[in-house]
């Protein structure tokens, strides 16, 4: 498993929260999904072999968020 961390835009409320969390988790691939309101990061768990950080970045920006900075650890 690979993990990836992203910096979004500024999240506004806890809503977008469960949106961003869910789209994550219905991703194929990805483990475990989890956003920290207060830093506006999204950590994920993800199968390299199934999905890429690309492409889980691509699934947060198609919700309307901006991804400043990815981070692969």
């Amino acid at each position: 498993m690979n993990k990836v961390i992203m910096q979004l835009e500024t999240l506004s409320c806890p809503t977008c929260i469960k949106k961003i969390e869910g789209a994550l988790l219905k991703t194929e691939g990805v483990e475990s999904a989890k956003l920290m309101f207060n830093a506006s990061k999204a950590k994920a768990e993800y199968d390299p072999d199934k999905v890429t950080a690309a492409e889980l970045k691509s699934v947060v920006e198609k919700l309307g968020y901006e991804v400043l900075k990815v981070k692969e650890a």
